[in-house]
């Protein structure tokens, strides 16, 4: 049974195409895994719903891949993590869930020397509490502050992640943070939304090179990894290489020309399938 389980896909679903950025990170670290990708496009963002809407939108999500008979479930988006995550894994219990709050926490955690962490990402995830709180869990001296940059989702999705007009936005966000007479100076920065890191260079312009930046897709895919492994799941002898199949709840067309910046690579508009939740 487990040999059969173990040839089934791994699934990802966030808002939209912000979650890419986790694929990527997951497809570098297991390329024998094929992947199941869902963006629900028709009803992003989630960063600005309700808490009840998000929890709605997260199960009938996860519940679309589930039927889809994947061994693990990515909740790639912040929101939904910090808002759903537990109601998944109670309700398609003993099917394994990770989110991405609690890697990109533990992250920061390991990254700052100071133990001072900023938290930018969207309205729900900073009102949320979610990356405080998972902090608080894992070190409970550190100093942490969050604010919530809508704008950065509207720049990623439109490709402007570089250049003057970009940079003076995130500056806007950033520099009362940064350049603000703090006790201890924060030296960690974690990117709380999966739109961010594609603007990373133009955070990093903003916030010098001596501020730490954590992306939690790459500690996210270890996460994964950790799981598949611990439960004998790990594809090691795949029978094909590792494949992804798209689908998104509203356009195609969009999904695939604005998730090549996410995903680092073309996406071919007609294997971009349309399902409805």
């Amino acid at each position: 049974m487990s040999e059969h389980i173990m040839q089934r896909p791994i699934g990802v679903f966030d808002s939209g195409v912000g979650g890419l950025t986790v694929l990527k990170a997951l497809r570098e670290q297991l390329p024998n895994e094929d992947f199941l990708y869902l963006g629900d496009t028709a009803r992003l963002p989630y960063g600005t719903k309700s808490a009840q809407s998000v929890t709605r939108y997260a199960q009938q999500a996860a519940g679309l891949l589930v039927e889809r008979h994947v061994k693990l479930l990515v909740t790639a988006c912040n929101t939904a993590s910090a808002i759903a995550l537990p109601s998944l894994q109670e309700l398609f219990h003993p099917l394994p869930i990770i989110g991405v709050i609690d890697p990109g926490a533990d992250a920061a955690c390991k990254a700052s020397v100071g133990g001072s962490i900023a938290i930018i990402a969207t309205e729900s995830t900073v009102r949320q509490g979610a990356y405080s709180q998972a902090i608080a869990r894992i070190r409970s001296d550190a100093s942490v502050v969050s604010i919530a940059c809508p704008l950065f989702v509207a720049l990623a999705e439109e490709g402007w992640v570089a250049g003057h007009l970009v940079e003076g936005i995130v500056a806007h966000y950033l520099d009362p943070l940064f350049k603000s007479s703090r006790t201890q100076p924060i030296d960690c920065l974690v990117l709380g939304c999966t739109h961010f890191p594609v603007l990373t260079e133009s955070i990093r312009k903003v916030v010098g090179l001596h501020i730490t930046l954590v992306d939690s897709a790459h500690t996210t895919a270890a996460a994964v990894t950790h799981e598949l492994e611990t439960r004998k799941l790990l594809r090691t002898m795949p029978t094909h290489p590792g494949h992804v199949r798209f689908y998104a709840t509203d356009g195609a067309e969009r999904f695939a020309r604005v998730g090549q910046t996410f995903l680092g690579e073309p996406i071919v508009e007609s294997e971009v399938e349309i399902v409805d939740l």
